[in-house]
């Protein structure tokens, strides 16, 4: 049975010491035993699911693999079927099947600003990833640690997901969050843990509360950054029941009109924090709500919000 541990060697690679864990996997820092290269390897739990993972009492910035701190949120296992979704846990075989499609995906993938796969490895007939360490916080961290949050970490996500988009080698994330972002020393951004997608198999891996529609495309990229915008203005989130009913459903009457209606009644920005400029409060807005308001025209509106601030 496959378990890792600091001090293990994996095909060359001297396990140092845990990194943190999401809803499907852990990952830990190693260092090459003959170049000294250091790296992250992404191990699959026993099955994989945001509601089964352990939350901690309080918030903390400890890394333990006991569980994870109450304000992070781990993504979850979404199924499409026929008349709705249905979130469950992805078991083993599940996991291993995930993180071989996240490795497919990142090997196509050449960006500086998404996290990039060294080389893949089998352990007991399980899958290891062997990423690059990217040293740095995640934008949770900063969150929590009450840092400076510049617009300019997300216009560089935006840019980078529209460059990959162009090349056709990832069309859009679809897991967006602040877990999953990091800010290196330098403040450049790298993005990791791309959304599980599968042809001809329907099922994503995603966090609903910063994707409650559950899109499958590039507006479930713009939809978390509005979220986290929001998140960070605000210090909570739009939507608390996620997520939405219907989501999933391709087309749908007046009923479903009036409940998406309803559900984007979230309270503005501006009322819990009377400080937000109405500029950054429309692009919120259209991130959430307009269906057409994609990649291209949120790098356009934070350019022009930006230069004026």
């Amino acid at each position: 049975m496959m378990k890792l541990a600091v001090g293990n060697l994996i095909e060359g690679y001297r396990v140092s010491r845990f990194l943190g864990r999401g809803g499907f996997s852990s990952v830990f820092q190693a260092e090459h035993e003959e170049t000294g290269a250091k790296v992250a390897l992404k191990v699959g739990n026993a099955a994989g699911g945001g509601r089964q993972v352990t939350r901690l009492l309080e918030v903390t910035a400890r890394r333990t693999v006991a569980g994870i701190s109450p304000d992070e949120l781990p993504a979850e296992a979404v199924f499409f079927e026929q008349g709705g979704v249905r979130i469950d846990l992805f078991d083993q075989t599940e996991v291993d099947t995930m993180l071989r499609v996240e490795a497919e995906l990142l090997e196509k993938c050449r960006s500086a600003n998404l996290v990039q796969l060294r080389e893949r490895l089998e352990l007991d007939n399980r899958p290891v990833l062997v990423l690059d360490y990217v040293r740095g916080k995640t934008l949770r961290e900063k969150v929590r640690g009450l840092e400076g949050i510049h617009l300019n970490w997300f216009l560089a996500a935006v840019r980078a997901l529209i460059e990959l988009k162009a090349a056709a080698t990832l069309e859009y994330h679809g897991d967006l969050k602040p877990e999953n972002i990091i800010i290196k020393p330098s403040g450049k951004v790298v993005l990791i843990d791309p959304a599980m997608r599968e042809s001809g198999r329907h099922v994503v891996t995603t966090t609903p509360h910063y994707n409650p529609l559950l899109h499958t495309d590039s507006k479930a990229d713009v939809m978390a950054i509005g979220i986290m915008i929001y998140e960070i203005l605000t210090g909570t989130l739009p939507f608390d029941d996620v997520p939405w009913e219907y989501a999933g459903i391709r087309s749908g009457g007046e009923t479903v009109r009036l409940s998406l209606s309803f559900f984007y009644s979230y309270c503005p920005p501006q009322v819990l924090n009377p400080k937000t400029p109405p500029d950054l409060e429309r692009i919120i807005y259209r991130c959430i709500t307009v269906p057409t308001y994609g990649l291209e025209e949120l790098k356009t509106d934070l350019e022009e919000f930006i230069g004026r601030t």
